[in-house]
């Protein structure tokens, strides 16, 4: 499934319900505010993988981060500390944020939601996520790398550092 129709299904929709109701926005405005920001979310998702480390990085964070918490529960939406590793999330994705800002405003543009409101749905939208690819992948604490580690585990040892570093040789 993907990760848009995952974030917009969750619990029947309870997750976009629940972004409108603390935005103050009607269900349609966060429907689109969610399908504008994503893509940019999912390219920085991208371009955090081909640094180096990266994928560890997004691996471990999956299996250890208990994400899912934030698509399974949509009152986890409201805590201060989601938006905090919302943030953090943020932080690995674009490295600044200034990034932030400007992916902000360009969905305000987009979908005529206010920037203001965009910039503090963002970390939000980003635990909510990880907590797609989460489920996705089968992380959490007792779970192993999952669908997304078993894919890129061509030969099977349990390590995708040694299979990451053999497919970036295939293009050089």
């Amino acid at each position: 499934m993907d990760l848009l129709k995952m974030i917009l299904g969750a619990n029947d929709g309870g997750n976009v319900r629940q972004l409108a109701g603390q935005f103050g926005l009607e269900e349609t405005q966060a429907k689109s505010a969610v399908e504008s920001l994503l893509p940019s979310l999912a390219q920085g998702l991208k371009n955090n993988m081909g640094r180096t480390g990266g994928m560890d990085a997004l691996l471990g964070a999956l299996k250890g981060g208990n994400h899912q918490r934030y698509l399974d529960n949509p009152a986890e939406l409201t805590r201060p500390e989601t938006t905090a590793d919302g943030n953090g999330i943020l932080g690995h994705l674009f490295g600044s944020k200034e990034v932030s800002r400007n992916v902000a405003a360009r969905a305000s543009a987009q979908t005529g939601v206010d920037n203001g409101i965009l910039k503090k749905m963002l970390p939000l939208l980003a635990t909510m996520a990880m907590g797609s690819m989460s489920k996705q992948t089968g992380g959490g604490a007792n779970k192993d790398m999952g669908i997304l580690g078993s894919l890129l585990d061509s030969d099977g040892d349990g390590s995708v550092a040694d299979d990451l570093l053999n497919m970036a040789k295939k293009f050089f």
